[in-house]
């Protein structure tokens, strides 16, 4: 904050809060109440919410916790943030929002433009990625709970067998897995996509679907699933009776790629490194395919920064958490992804999920 001239970070979404207070809470599906954390160069963090959130912030570190009744048409906590920025920061320093690719600004349009009017006189300025670079290193505690979400998610895949086969519906299959993933330890699955089809799917992000599985498909599930705030995010891959060669052949060189990702990934390379080697076995080097990149930082979100991009040349530091995610297209609209969660050290890459072999695993057809 120094070396940027930022006298506060001003932080408005739940993974930055939750970076910075470890308040964990489920009700930021209410897009009603807005929430505040301001963070000065010096001093502590001061939490400004509303009110059904003040006993909750108690249970963490901050100390400083101000609050309003929300929601409030007329004045939803606009007053009260800008009375405390401007005892915060001095008339003439900067005000630091996260404004980087992948932030939002969660508050209302006109909220903020009145909260800029009645701080009149400090400068709001985007935080230069500060963020973003803070939270892309993480600490052992972190990865010990990113690894702990990857171990229910291990489970929870070993035990597909009991909920899929043929004639199962694919509606049928998600309910199930996701009560797979609870029973096995998920705090809540806030993310679950896939699909089947004859040999590969069309897409790894729509919902499901009353279609029954059947021989010869192909089924894809793709967990985001939340261990003590933390997210694994990795897939699995499953055959309704033997695959056929070409999809066999498929997903073996969707292993090759990953593994080969997992050779080079160390402390010094780059995103754009491990995005090369997969994308040379994958798609033979033509810069990736429509799906934009092949893995991406995790942590408290099921996406992060970086990603893995031929642009992306962000050097990957001891810490770092990453999903190795290449895809295949097979033709005539269909594709076969797969995706590992690892945590970069010094002189090499360790396995947070535990990775699959070339050979899909086969469900009774």
């Amino acid at each position: 904050m120094a070396s940027l001239d930022i006298a506060a970070l001003l932080l408005t979404t739940e993974a930055d809060v939750r970076y910075i207070t470890g308040f964990i809470t489920r009700f930021w599906e209410s897009p009603t109440r807005p929430w505040f954390v301001i963070v000065p160069a010096t001093g502590v963090p001061i939490a400004v919410i509303p009110s059904i959130g003040k006993a909750l912030m108690k249970t963490t570190w901050i100390s400083d916790i101000r609050s309003w009744r929300a929601p409030n048409y007329e004045d939803d906590g606009v007053t009260l943030l800008a009375q405390t920025l401007c005892e915060t920061v001095p008339k003439g320093a900067r005000i630091a929002v996260p404004g980087g690719g992948g932030t939002q600004l969660r508050m209302p349009l006109q909220d903020w433009q009145r909260l800029q009017a009645a701080a009149a006189g400090r400068v709001f300025v985007g935080d230069g990625d500060l963020m973003a670079a803070q939270r892309m290193v993480k600490s052992e505690a972190e990865i010990s709970r990113i690894a702990k979400a990857c171990g229910v998610a291990d489970r929870a895949f070993a035990r597909v067998p009991e909920i899929a086969s043929a004639g199962t519906s694919l509606r049928d299959v998600f309910r199930r897995f996701q009560m797979l993933c609870l029973d096995e330890g998920a705090d809540w699955v806030p993310y679950l996509a896939g699909g089947a089809g004859p040999g590969g799917v069309r897409d790894v992000i729509s919902p499901a679907t009353d279609s029954p599985l059947q021989t010869g498909d192909v089924l894809m599930l793709d967990t985001g699933l939340v261990r003590d705030g933390y997210f694994c995010d990795f897939d699995r891959n499953f055959s309704i009776g033997p695959p056929s060669p070409a999809t066999m052949s498929a997903h073996a060189r969707l292993i090759e790629a990953t593994q080969a990702a997992f050779d080079v990934a160390k402390a010094g390379c780059t995103a754009a490194d491990l995005f090369r080697v997969m994308d040379d076995i994958v798609t033979d080097g033509p810069d990736g395919s429509d799906a934009g990149r092949l893995g991406h930082g995790l942590g408290l979100q099921l996406t992060e920064p970086p990603s893995l991009i031929a642009q992306d040349h962000t050097v990957l530091q001891a810490g770092m958490v990453l999903t190795l995610e290449p895809g295949i297209d097979l033709g005539d609209g269909r594709i076969l992804v797969h995706e590992e969660n690892i945590v970069i050290r010094e002189d090499c890459a360790e396995w947070l999920s535990t990775p699959a072999g070339p050979e899909m695993m086969v469900l009774p057809a």
